[in-house]
């Protein structure tokens, strides 16, 4: 029996590392050499009208990967034979979805039918970030999309702002991240914006969350009164920059969402020395991140002549 075990975890382990092995950052080089420069450039005319755009990238990349991997069912609208994963609570309010049609038509022009709507998200939640003073990380390309949307996955994997740091650790490690990844790509709340209802319940008067500042909670409630659906930035510092401002707040209790914070007030967790390590060094948390997108982006892709390469992004072919 032992002998079985360790063969079979041998042969999943080979396997994975196979799958990984089948990405590489040179899969466009003859096909469409042009990909990246063409997804960044899609990507910096967005971003002169939404600030918000860089965001509402990366955080389709994150959702898309959260569930079976890498494929680009996060995109899939309702349609024969596929039930959305847009339905699942995780997923509500997703935004981006324009801009990543306009990239695919800008590829499909340039080399139709060439490049999947998986690695576009991630050639796209790279440029989203460096564009905004984030780092440079070499993306790993050969993803194919899959025929098919897992809602149920979608409701039971992506991970809650209203979680504890146990909670968000077992999420991070059912696709095989640790703790430094979980921390890592939470830095990714150092842009975007989110609505007061992810976080209101922290705002009670009489029944305050103490990991957040006082102050920084009247100010909080000031701004939602007027709709649970206001937008606030998560980085009250610099909302609109990729930097490592989302850790230093996170030392003062200036973390917006309870799933932010609990990364550095809870005590005994290995969470709180990654955070500290992050706020005294920019270049640590860029280089973390990067590793972090690299690892998340080398969930379960499908490749070779599994699955399809997507015409439209949001239905199959």
């Amino acid at each position: 029996m032992v002998s079985f075990k360790v063969a079979f975890f041998l042969f999943v382990g080979f396997m994975v590392g196979a799958s990984k092995a089948q990405l590489c950052p040179t899969f466009y080089d003859d096909s469409c050499p042009d990909v990246s420069d063409i997804v960044r450039g899609v990507v910096q005319q967005a971003l002169e009208t939404d600030d918000r755009a860089g965001a509402r990238l990366i955080r389709l990349h994150f959702h898309d990967c959260f569930v079976d991997g890498c494929d680009g069912s996060v995109l899939l609208v309702n349609q024969t034979g596929v039930v959305s994963e847009l339905g699942a609570p995780g997923n509500a309010n997703i935004t981006g979805f324009n801009i990543v049609d306009d990239i695919k038509a800008a590829l499909e022009e340039a080399c139709p039918g060439v490049v999947s709507c998986a690695d576009i998200l991630a050639l796209a939640s790279v440029h989203a970030v460096s564009l905004v003073g984030g780092p440079f990380w070499e993306v790993q390309l050969g993803r194919r999309d899959r025929r098919r949307a897992n809602l149920q996955g979608a409701i039971n994997g992506l991970p809650s702002p209203f979680e504890n740091v146990q909670e968000l650790k077992e999420k991070f490690g059912r696709v095989g991240l640790d703790s430094t990844d979980l921390v890592a790509l939470s830095g990714a709340h150092t842009f975007g914006r989110s609505r007061c209802r992810f976080f209101d319940t922290r705002l009670n008067v009489s029944s305050p969350d103490n990991t957040l500042d006082a102050s920084y909670a009247n100010q909080l409630r000031q701004a939602c009164a007027s709709s649970r659906d206001t937008f606030l930035n998560l980085d009250p510092t610099t909302p609109d920059d990729f930097d490592n401002n989302y850790y230093t707040n996170l030392q003062s209790n200036f973390g917006l969402l309870g799933s932010d914070q609990v990364l550095f007030s809870t005590p005994g967790e290995d969470t709180v020395d990654i955070v500290n390590m992050f706020a005294g060094s920019e270049q640590q948390f860029f280089d973390s991140f990067g590793q972090s997108m690299i690892n998340m982006g080398n969930i379960s892709p499908l490749t070779g002549d599994q699955g399809e390469v997507r015409c439209n992004c949001r239905r199959l072919n």
